[in-house]
């Protein structure tokens, strides 16, 4: 959530962010923002005063008392009650007032960072780097949903019968390469300095509104309506809510932590020939790693974020390029999200498998994340998180990629995990 204060002190750069990302009236919104304010600002004011003249006139009232001068007290006691009135009616009004205020904060979006390239959807995402070559696959190559049919090591159909379309049921090799790839991930995050956690699956709507899921991707979410909670998303709502209401000590930061779990979208509207197979899906495993940084070294926290997933697709032997976002095609909470995909040769196209991003103090405002700086002021720290990584599109290119007429070939860095190195 944007910040009042930075909101009035930089009211025309904050115009200027929110029209990078499309929100339409962003001036006459942000004029509404700041009118709001401004009878707070009053409306405070007055309950102010007026308690300070009640609190005046109650000592007033003993020292008549006291003096013997009873009438005269009599007389201000029924302006004391006036103002004890007076005074709850400005506090309910005060009460209204700030709620219109948090009601209209909720609604606007990050700030993006001045970086960020101007557009309206994934057209006009930037590649910023590339690396690998696109391999050349065999005459008889096959995208991934016809490889897992042949090798019976995925089963899209099974999933339909127990669950729906969406929910895959792995099988064998199937079942062993996703925890291979869940294990590496994590041993790698272990080694980078992250702090591996297993949180909940399951959140209550302070953590969805912590982390900006609520009440924005409310609809993409499955909620349990008999106990009001919601499966997660991402592994980054449960963990950056940890340091919900947390002030932490500045030498503490960057915090560090990573996390396996299933994660769970509805994806509404999905649909056609780009969610075929693993490429979209209701239930998927991921591993993400979550940071909480220093508001000076967050954008230099990004950057190591983002290498160290490319240090995997490297590992993985995939072919990826990195995309800075447009304005248009952010999320929400962003301030700069940099997309990793990597090449699907069977399907001839990229595939998003990470993203990687830096919320600067939308979620910590939120959360009252802060830590204590060495003059012992507090300050909203800085919230990072990325998909380090998302495996059901990271498993299609790994099998069309490196499929051969004799079967599956398995990166090297994985066969200690996996246990062989084909799939027949």
């Amino acid at each position: 959530m944007l910040q009042i204060t930075t909101i009035r002190e930089n009211k025309e750069d904050v115009v200027k962010r929110l029209e990078l990302k499309n929100v339409k009236n962003a001036a006459a919104l942000i004029e509404q923002v700041l009118e709001i304010d401004n009878r707070r600002k009053a409306i405070q004011k007055q309950g102010d005063d007026t308690k300070a003249e009640a609190n005046a006139t109650a000592r007033q009232i003993g020292d008549l008392m006291k003096s013997g001068q009873k009438a005269e007290a009599e007389v201000l006691k029924t302006k004391t009650t006036e103002l004890k009135n007076r005074e709850k009616e400005l506090d309910e009004q005060l009460q209204s007032t700030e709620k219109e205020m948090h009601d209209l904060l909720v609604t606007l979006p990050n700030t993006p960072h001045l970086s960020v390239p101007p557009g309206t959807s994934a057209t006009d995402n930037a590649v910023v780097f590339e690396h690998g070559s696109i391999p050349k696959l065999h005459d008889k190559a096959l995208p991934h949903w016809e490889l897992t049919a042949k090798y019976d090591i995925i089963d899209f159909e099974l999933g339909v019968k127990l669950s729906g379309a969406g929910f895959p049921v792995y099988k064998g090799k199937g079942a062993r390469l996703q925890r291979a790839l869940i294990n590496f991930f994590l041993d790698k995050a272990t080694a980078a300095g992250y702090r591996e956690i297993q949180p909940p699956i399951v959140v209550n709507e302070d953590s969805g509104y912590g982390t900006g899921q609520l009440p924005d991707k409310e609809g993409q979410m499955y909620h349990v309506g008999v106990d009001n909670l919601y499966l997660i998303p991402t592994a980054e709502v449960p963990i950056t809510n940890i340091y919900r209401d947390v002030i932490l000590k500045e030498e503490e930061l960057p915090i560090k932590n990573c996390g396996y779990t299933p994660c769970f979208r509805r994806e509404a509207g999905s649909y056609g020939k780009d969610v075929r197979g693993l490429n979209r899906l209701h239930q998927f495993d991921k591993v993400e790693i979550v940071q909480i940084a220093h508001p000076d070294k967050s954008y230099e926290v990004l950057e190591d974020m983002r290498n160290y997933v490319a240090s995997l697709l490297t590992e993985l032997e995939l072919p990826f390029r990195t995309l800075k976002l447009c304005g248009g095609d952010m999320s929400f909470a962003s301030a700069l999200t940099y997309d990793m995909e990597v090449y699907s040769a069977a399907q001839q196209r990229w595939l998003e498998v990470s993203s990687v991003s830096n919320f600067e103090t939308f979620q910590t405002n939120r959360l009252k994340c802060r830590y204590r700086n060495d003059k012992g002021k507090t300050q909203l720290a800085h919230s990072l998180n990325g998909s380090a990584l998302a495996l059901p599109r990271i498993v299609a290119a790994l099998l069309e990629n490196n499929q051969t007429e004799n079967g599956i070939r398995i990166p090297k860095v994985l066969v200690p995990y996996c246990g062989f190195d084909t799939i027949q």
